[in-house]
């Protein structure tokens, strides 16, 4: 099984969570909720997985692995 860049992956669930800040801020911006929707879409992706949540949880395990697979 191919295994997604470490440092893409963490950059990625960094860029998810300022936009969550974002967006649970109250933000209305149209263009913000659809940049969220695709980053959470792109960690599915990445982490083969279906929900964000299931994402977010194999996203952060991923990267706060030392030891190389």
């Amino acid at each position: 099984m191919l295994l997604p860049d470490r440092n893409t992956v963490e950059r990625l669930l960094r860029h998810y969570r300022a936009q969550e800040r974002t967006v649970l801020a109250g933000s209305c911006d149209l263009s913000v909720r659809r940049s969220f929707e695709d980053t959470a879409y792109t960690l599915c992706v990445l982490m083969g997985v279906r929900s964000t949540p299931e994402a977010l949880r194999a996203a952060e395990r991923y990267v706060g692995l030392r030891a190389p697979l």
